[in-house]
């Protein structure tokens, strides 16, 4: 047997008891230096990167992992490191 949920009432505020929204009300909505709107949030990077999916050897990631937070950054940094003073070319498969 199936029971109705309790009432959960009806203690509506009337619409019509809202405040009038004036034109300097509006002018605050979005924030302005100047012309120009500012933007919320985090800034974008300079560095823009690639998400890419990539195969890697267990002990490999393991490493940077427990490296703790940050360690994808790390990996990132140990690339360019060696790519400093060596070419992809360089590799044998």
């Amino acid at each position: 047997m199936s029971v109705n949920k309790p009432s959960t009432g009806t203690d509506w505020v009337d619409p019509g008891d809202a405040p009038e929204l004036s034109d300097a009300y509006f002018d605050h909505a979005d924030e302005y230096v100047g012309d120009q709107l500012v933007k919320r949030g985090r800034p974008r990077s300079v560095i823009v990167r690639e998400r890419i999916t990539i195969r890697l050897e267990h002990d490999v990631v393991e490493q940077f992992r427990a490296s703790g937070p940050g360690w994808q950054t790390r990996m990132n940094a140990a690339l360019v490191d060696w790519l400093k003073t060596h070419e992809p070319s360089e590799i044998s498969l």
